[in-house]
This record gives C-alpha cells, structure tokens and sequence, in this order.
C-alpha cells in the first residue's frame, strides 16, 4: 500500500494523538484544516483511520427578518396603524399594504365589510412572531418564517479524525518519510540529476483539478438567444425610456383612465410629466366618444393631467406604439426585450421588475394565421416543439390569444399574450393595415429552459451556478433546448 507523504505525516500524528478534530491537526502539519480533510478521507479508504463527520442545522434571521424582529411583522405594524375600522382605500396606501393586508385576514385579524377593514379582536402572537423573537422554539412558526424567506438555515459541519487500529499497526511498523518529488525542474532533466530521485507515485485514474472558464450570465444567454432568432426572422430591434407618460403606457393603448391597473397599488407613478404628444386629442376623442369609427369609446370624463402623469413602464406595448406612430406606413416587422416594473410583491414567481419581449408586424393583407405562424416559428426555434394557442382576452387586442408550449415535466405552459390591436389603438395615428402584436414573458421561458422554480435565480450573480449551468441550454428535465436561426 502506497502512501503520499502527506497521509503518511497525518498517519505519524494520529499514532501520537489517537483523535483529534481538523483544526488542532491542521496546526501541527502546517496546513490547511480542508488539506488534512483530504489526507484523512484518502487514509479512511484504505481503514487507516475514521473520519467522523456531524451537521449541525441552525437558523438565523435575514436582513428582513432582523428589521420586522425589532418594528414587528409587516401585518402587526399594519395592524397598529389604524383603530377598529379604516376604509380598504385608505389602508392601501400604507406602505407594508400589499404584504400586510392579506396576511391579517389569513390569521383572522380582520375582516372586510362594505369597503372597511375591521378588526376582530382576535390578534394574539402567532407561532410565527412567537419563534420571530427566539428562533430555538423551531416548530411550524419558525417553517412559517421560512417559508416567508424571513429566515436562512446555516449547515455547520464539524469533523473528527480517528486512527484505527490497522492505522495504528502500519505507524507502528515504520514509515518511510524520506522526501518525494512531485515535479521535476529543467535543470534535473538536462543533469539527468532526475535519475537518483524519489518520484511520487500517480494514479491516472484521480480526475483533473476543473476548470471553469469566463462565461455570460445563462439568463443574458437566453435573452441573446431570443434576440438573434428575431433579428434572423426579419424583425428590428427598437429602444425606448424607461420613464414614459400614462398617455404612451396607457391612454394611446385604449385603457380607460379609471382602469385598475393604472391605481397606485400597482404602477409606479413619478412626480414628473411629460407633454403630450401633438395630436393626442385623437386619442382623447377615441376615449370619450370613439373618434371617428364605429366604437362608442369608454364615456365618462378624459383628464389630461393624468395622461401626463409619468410612470415607470409596465410594460413594453408604449415602445410599440410610438414606433407604430412614426411609421404609420407599411411593412413594419420590430421588436423590443427590455425591463418592465410594477408593484408586485417579491416571491419565488413574482418580482416589481422583469424583462418583457414585445413584437409587432404590421403589414397589407396580414392575418390572425400569420399572428399564431410568427409565435409557433418562434416558440420552435427556442426549442419547444409543442406549440398551441388558445383564446384570451387583452384590453387593446381583439381577436386575441395565449401561446402554450408543452414542457414533458409540467404539460402546457402558458407563455405571454398575443393578439391583432384594435381599430381604436390605431386609428387615432393613421394606420389603416392591421397590426399583429405580442408581449411575451421572458423570465418564464428562462425558467423553463434553465430548470429553475425560483425566478428570483435569473438576477443573482450565483458563481457556482454560473459555473454549472451548461453554455448550450438543453435541460434533462424540461426535454427543451434552443436552435439556432435558419
């Protein structure tokens, strides 16, 4: 049996001292507590030694979870800011709302009733605030707080190195420590000085050190991806601000003024404005009475200074429209991938930002089949064979649609929206061609192909899962991996 210096030298020390953890070892070898880790596991293969190896599981409190441990869980502060009753209106537009909200009617705290937030009286701790304030108690409030990402679980591995008594024997019979070369020089290969030395011994079956070379993000890899397949199907990328006025994000694409999406819970408003665009009582007029087709519009009153407002985009339709206001002329094929943001709460599906890609093609005689062509083409060459379509329903589309792809470990899979814009979307800016128009998630088709369930992974710079993640995406579980253009 052939040893390496190094495991003879462990072997030596272990004879003397019987047991002893890494650390205390590791000083007197002069090496790292990890190397003699390696040289203990590589003696216990051969019986020379036992490598004991316990895990301890402790838990400790995120950054979030240490500020809601000092001012209180979202829904407790929540639950102090107002008396026995408020108005749902009102309670909204307090900050920890969208977390606090339902979390005080899943424990039973309140109740609403005719647009009031009641409390019941029945606001006791919970198991969760109770394990909040001592993390030991451990049970289903402290797997609550996980669950809420308010807590980390930290692995503590200790280890204890044994020599046995096979070990024992082989130091007892004497080891031979004279030196080994492990490299040659140049110097000895000329001399031949090589000759007269002790080489150490290699196995040619240990694996190599790896190595990981410079890669892009797998996500960028995707989003690339995606946009060289359009570039070769013909379409242009178009850019745009991420600040851009409710009237591009909202009024000049037909959603009315008072629609839900435009509330404060779910846009994020700026206190700047923007003028309007020369021509916007078009769009006005195609609001309150139809303009001039056939549409009745919404009715009701019109404000400009809302159509002023400035938003963060929520999404990327406002690019597709202004570049459709350019060039009202056909043939118009473009494309835009780019961040959107709205106020959604940060869970393993949800995040306030999140990259959209948004396609148009406006064209003579283009149809709802070529619509449903474009998607199909495009889904396939990401790598999804099965591709479906069924009917959906989008304020500015009409008829409009929602691709599915089949995805062998979860079925049919929804991926976006798609539809042709309506009369009253185009008209105010002198299209008379039918424009097919689509809005596509891309962090659900990075998701797909990466194999992941957490999307908050796309935007984290995880070394060890860069490293992993293979430079041709083709998952084991998803049965997808992507194509290049034709």
């Amino acid at each position: 049996m052939d040893l390496s210096p190094n495991e003879k030298r462990l072997l030596v020390l272990l004879e003397k001292v019987k047991t002893a953890d890494p650390s205390a070892l590791a000083a007197e070898m002069g090496v790292s507590p990890e190397s003699v880790i390696q040289y203990a596991y590589l003696l216990a293969d051969r019986g020379l030694c036992r490598v004991e190896k316990e895990v301890k599981t402790t838990y400790s409190l995120t950054e979030e979870g240490q500020r809601y441990a000092s001012e209180g869980l979202p829904e407790r502060q929540l639950l102090g800011s107002f008396n026995e009753k408020i108005p749902v209106q009102e309670l909204t537009r307090h900050p920890l709302a969208r977390i606090g909200i339902g979390q005080m009617k899943r424990k039973g705290w309140v109740v609403v009733r005719g647009g009031m937030v009641e409390k019941t009286g029945k606001d006791a701790p919970g198991e969760d605030e109770l394990a909040l304030r001592d993390l030991s108690r451990g049970g289903p409030g402290l797997a609550e707080l996980r669950r809420r990402n308010l807590v980390t679980e930290n692995l503590e591995t200790r280890y204890r190195i044994s020599v046995t008594p096979e070990g024992l024997d082989w130091a007892r019979r004497g080891l031979d420590m004279s030196e080994e070369a492990g490299t040659l020089t140049r110097e000895q290969i000329v001399s031949g000085s090589w000759k007269g030395l002790k080489l150490r011994k290699y196995s040619l079956k240990a694996p190599p050190r790896k190595v990981y070379p410079g890669k892009i993000h797998p996500y960028q890899r995707v989003i690339e991806e995606m946009r060289q397949i359009l570039l070769c199907m013909g379409f242009t990328e178009i850019y745009g601000g991420i600040v851009q006025s409710a009237f591009w994000n909202f009024d000049a694409l037909f959603q009315p003024q008072d629609h839900p999406a435009r509330e404060m819970q779910d846009t994020f408003y700026l206190k700047e404005t923007l003028p309007l665009p020369e021509g916007y009582e078009r769009v006005r007029d195609m609001h309150l009475f139809g303009g001039n087709t056939s549409s009745t519009g919404w009715g009701g009153r019109w404000s400009r200074e809302k159509a002023e407002q400035c938003v963060l985009r929520t999404h990327t339709t406002c690019l597709s429209i202004q570049h459709l206001a350019t060039h009202p002329e056909p043939p118009v094929k473009a494309f835009c991938i780019n961040r959107v943001y709205r106020r959604e709460a940060i869970d393993p599906t949800h995040l306030p930002e999140f990259e959209q890609l948004e396609g148009i093609v406006m064209d003579r005689d283009v149809t709802f089949r070529h619509l449903l062509g474009f998607l199909k083409e495009f889904y396939q060459r990401m790598g999804f064979p099965g591709v479906r379509f069924r009917p959906g329903y989008f304020p500015y589309t009409e008829p409009s649609v929602e691709p599915e792809v089949f995805v062998p470990s979860l079925g049919w899979v929804e991926m976006g929206g798609a539809g042709i814009f309506r009369q009253e979307v185009t008209a105010p800016f002198g299209i008379t061609h039918p424009v097919l128009a689509w809005g596509l998630g891309v962090s659900r088709i990075a998701m797909l192909r990466l194999g992941l369930s957490d999307l908050r992974l796309l935007y984290k710079s995880d070394i060890g899962w860069v490293r992993e993640t293979p430079s041709w995406l083709h998952g084991p579980d998803t049965g997808v991996g992507g194509q290049k253009c034709r």
